[in-house]
């Protein structure tokens, strides 16, 4: 876990956002001693962002399993992706 105090950010900017760049986590910002504040580079967020938007749907398909929906087939799912590719050329 990485921790920094709050005045880390105030001192040197430019040398905690290549901090957070280059450890590409979290960072946890203290203020009087405590946790305050989590900063992470825009990158590690957008990532952060995806796994969770791709874990919720994963989540909602294993239920859809379970709950014995009618599964698509391979070629079906390709296909249809195919229609949209080209759709979105034309």
């Amino acid at each position: 876990m990485n921790i920094k105090p709050s005045t880390t950010i105030r001192q040197d900017y430019n040398g905690f956002s290549k901090y957070c760049h280059e450890i590409d986590e979290p960072v946890i910002l203290t203020r009087n001693g405590e946790a305050d504040l989590v900063v992470m580079s825009h990158e590690a967020f957008r990532r952060m962002e995806a796994r969770i938007k791709l874990q919720s749907k994963l989540l909602v398909a294993e239920k859809q399993v379970a709950e014995g929906e009618q599964l698509i087939e391979h070629d079906q799912v390709i296909a249809g992706m195919r229609r949209k590719i080209n759709a979105a050329k034309e």
